[in-house]
Formats: structure tokens, sequence, C-alpha cells
């Protein structure tokens, strides 16, 4: 496997505040804890030693009882034991619960997070370093995780269930395992054995990466919750979060548009096939779409006695997550990045140290084919990241094809008119006009005709152009990276290490964009 690195500004693909954050710009220190480095996370682990013993006795008891179906690799088994342990730390990441994992940047993620780990223990032997996937049960989008795109194919999950997705029966998903070109047994046994899409992600994402020692955790769970209280009182106290976040938001307007907005209640209602937003009216707290409405002293009391019953949303998942675990960072995509950078108020407010916040690795996977396209064509890599029309220009000069310009023919044209269009205003100024008329047609003719003949020319060498645009498309699906829209499972057919590769080439402190290629 051959491994090319470039900076993830010269893939033309992120966000000016993405490639900021990964430059340490200095404005940017306000909004962050610190910078991800490997010496700053000393200075984490420093911070985060304090972490209460009984809230990890709470987060261990709870893994435990959610993976009584599972059956546990020996490594995650180890790593959820260690988590009692003071010197035990976590680095998460989250992602919702698309169906067969959804686009390649979901096992990018889980990747980096595995490979941080190691990095860590390299550096800080005497610790001990778990990843953690945290499942976004909540969500209720269900729209975002319902397809996934396979060998070119949009495969989509039909069902008229509503509410919270990880709550959600596997039931119709055998539709789509039977539409399959072939058979992913982690997959079939996974959606067709599970009572919930929870449950059947859980089971996946430790086949996958139990060996690694990948702990999946799910915040829907009533114990959980209850670490959440304070903060669902304070929300409907006096609207703590949407104060602290729109304060954050008028500094970080300065630099970028704030990526998330925050509401007066950043809480759901939770229940059966519901999950709704909760709204402050007059004197009354109300559940969008439905006829429950609760006073202030009603909802501070289901609140205390129900957690479980409130779901934070964008704004106050990170922080609940952040004081179930003793984590060091949070390794998300560019936009997560950006909504992370709006919240470390809220975090100095209820005193939980904010996370190191990492930019997962983002990478482009080139298999033998495509290689072997490239090759004949004469590109590398990272030429791709060009567009199509300066990448036919590249290709052309490595053809030795001749640049089609009648430039210095209309120069000319333009100069023996000028001529003309002086003779004729010492003769007769009136035909001034009429030359120059003339002059734009013959002008006219000659950019047609550079036209045609650059059109013929690349008729000529058609079949070479075809192979490049269907390179780019290959490589760039829908003009975009090839993360956010191929599934892995693309790849882990034809390379059963797919994986192994990942961590042998994802550097989650290097802030470089990874181009992995089979060798040809």
């Amino acid at each position: 496997m051959k491994i090319t690195t470039l900076p993830y500004s010269a893939t033309n693909s992120f966000s000016k505040l993405v490639t900021d954050y990964l430059a340490e710009e200095s404005h940017l220190k306000p909004f962050l804890n610190r910078f991800p480095t490997l010496e700053n996370f000393g200075e984490q682990i420093k911070e985060r030693a304090n972490f209460p013993k009984e809230q990890r006795q709470i987060l261990v008891k709870a893994l435990e009882k959610q993976y009584e179906n599972v059956a546990k690799n020996p490594a995650v088994e180890l790593n959820i034991a260690s988590l009692q342990q003071d010197k035990t730390f976590t680095v998460t990441t989250g992602h919702q619960l698309n169906i067969f994992t959804g686009p390649l940047y979901f096992v990018y993620k889980i990747v980096s997070a595995i490979k941080t780990c190691r990095e860590l223990k390299k550096a800080y032997p005497e610790n001990e370093f778990v990843p953690v996937y945290w499942m976004a049960t909540e969500d209720h989008d269900f729209a975002e995780i319902n397809h996934f795109n396979l060998f070119g194919k949009t495969y989509e999950w039909q069902t008229e269930q509503r509410g919270a997705v990880g709550r959600m029966r596997p039931d119709g998903l055998e539709k789509v395992l039977e539409e399959l070109p072939e058979k992913f047994p982690v997959f079939e046994k996974a959606y067709r054995e599970s009572q919930t899409l929870a449950e059947a992600t859980r089971k996946i994402v430790n086949e996958l990466f139990g060996e690694y020692g990948l702990v999946v955790l799910d915040g829907d769970e009533p114990e959980l919750k209850k670490t959440l209280i304070p903060v669902l009182l304070n929300e409907f106290s006096d609207n703590t979060s949407y104060r602290l976040v729109n304060q954050t938001n008028e500094t970080l307007a300065a630099f970028y548009k704030p990526q998330v907005l925050a509401r007066e209640i950043n809480l759901f209602y939770l229940e059966k096939d519901l999950r709704e937003r909760i709204v402050e009216e007059g004197d009354k707290f109300s559940v969008l779409n439905t006829d429950l409405a609760f006073s202030k002293e009603e909802i501070k009391k289901l609140a205390q006695v129900y957690p479980e019953k409130f779901s934070p949303n964008v704004i106050l998942r990170p922080l609940y997550q952040e004081m179930l675990l003793p984590d060091l960072a949070y390794i998300g995509g560019g936009a997560e990045v950006a909504y992370w950078l709006q919240l470390k108020a809220v975090f100095e407010h209820y005193s939980i140290p904010f996370p190191i916040i990492m930019l997962r690795n983002s990478a482009m996977y080139v298999n033998k084919a495509n290689g072997a396209r490239m090759q004949k064509l004469g590109l590398k890599a990272d030429d791709l990241f060009e567009d199509l029309q300066a990448l036919k220009k590249q290709v052309s000069d490595k053809l030795e094809l001749p640049v089609i310009s009648l430039e210095a023919q209309k120069h000319s044209v333009s100069e023996a008119f000028a001529e003309v269009e002086n003779l004729a205003r010492t003769i007769e100024p009136t035909l001034e006009k009429a030359v120059a008329a003339e002059a734009q047609k013959v002008q006219n003719v000659l950019q047609m005709l550079e036209k045609k003949i650059a059109k013929a020319q690349e008729t000529k060498h058609e079949t070479v152009f075809k192979q490049l645009t269907a390179l780019k498309e290959k490589l760039f699906p829908g003009d975009g990276l090839q993360e956010r829209s191929d599934n892995f499972l693309s790849f882990q057919a034809n390379n059963p290490g797919f994986i192994t590769d990942l961590l042998q080439a994802f550097e989650p402190l290097n802030n470089r964009f990874v181009i992995l290629e089979e060798e040809v």
C-alpha cells in the first residue's frame, strides 16, 4: 500500500475555519482549551485526573448492562474494566446510526480514535487510553441515516417508525439485505437478530472494531441521564446554554459564521416514537406537535424523577457526553469542530473540562483499477484534486497535444483592421463604424473557429478524456470527497484488510490528508 499525504488546504475541500484550526491560528484560542498536540495531551491528562470515582462506577455499570447481549471481544472487556481506574482516560468520537455504517467517514472517525489512543499510550505509558464510539441513538433525523451507497447504487430503508432512531426496530431492513449484490454476514446477523437499531449498530461496530478495544456507549440510558439533572433544571430556570452560546457567537462571528444556533430551551422531550422540541410559551413548557404542556414546577419535577424523558440537542449533547466520560478529546468532522468551538463557555459554567477537539482523519482510497488508470494518464493521486478542465490540460500536455489558441491570429487581425480603420477615417469618417463592425465579425469567426478546432482535438482524444472524467467521478463522486458518499463495504469487499490499512496510514495528530493507493 502506497501512502501519500498532503495539506488539507491543498484539497480545496475544507472550510477556512478548519484550515485555520489546523494552523493553530491565535484568534481561535479563546474558543478552545488546547490545540491537539501530543504535548498538550499531558496537560489535558492532569486536568482530567480528578474525574469522579463514583461517575466511573456509574459508567462501567451502564456499559456492562448495554453489552449484555453482545459477544464482547476480550480487548473491549478489558477496556470497560479499566475505566474504573483513575489513570484510564477516553478519546471519543460519535456519529448517527447510519445503516450499514453509511458514508466512509463513519469508519474514519472510529479509526482516528483508535489510532489516537495508540499514540497516547506510546507518549504516556503510565496511563490507559480507551477509544469510545458515542452512538447518537436519540437523534431523530431518519432521512440522514436510512440510506447508503454501495458499488454505485443507493439502498434505502423504508419504515413508518418515528422518534429516536436508536429505539427503532430494524423491521424492513431484511428487504435491504435481500437487495444487496452479495451477503455481508456481520450486517445480516445484527439486523436480523436485534430488537432495536441501537442494538444492531453496537453489534456491527463491535464486530468490526472490537479487537481494537473500541467501547460503544449509548447515552439513552436512565441511570446515565441522572447525571444530566442539574443541567436540565438550569435550562428550565434561566436558559443557561442559550445565553452563553449566544455570547460566544457574537465574538466568533467576527471570524466565522456560527455552525449551529442555540435555542432558548436546548432539549427535546423523549418518549416511545416521539422526540420533539420543548418550547417555553408564557408560563408553560410545551412539547411541539403534541398536547403535552407543563408548568415550570411540573417540568422540573419531571426532570428530577424521570430525566430519561429529556434529550439534549446539539448544544447540550457534548456537555452530557463529557459529564459521563473521563474524556481527553473529541474527534469529529469539520462541522463538528466548528460547533464545539461555540460551547466552551457552557462547559466552564458547569465546571466540566473542555476536551481537546480533533479533526478526524480524511482520506482517499485508490484501488488497483483506478491506480492503473492514473498511471496510464500519467497522473499522481494528488493531481486529481485539480478541477477537470485543469486536469484535461495537464493530460494534454503529457500527451504533447498542442494548445489550441488563436490569440496571435486575433491580434494580427486587430492590427490589420486598425490600419484599415485609420485609412477609412482619412478618406471618409463615416466608414469608420463599418470597418469596426467588420473587424468584430472577423474576431467572432476566429473565436468560433478556435472552439471548433479545440472541440475537434478533444473529440480526437475523446477516449483519453473519457477515462479521465470517469476516474475523477469515481474518486470524487458527486464532485465531492469519496468519504462523504461511498460506503466502506465497497472497499472491504475487495480488501479484507481495509481497516488495518487505515490504522497503519492514519496519523490523527499529523493534520494531513491521506491518500492510500493499492499497489498496481
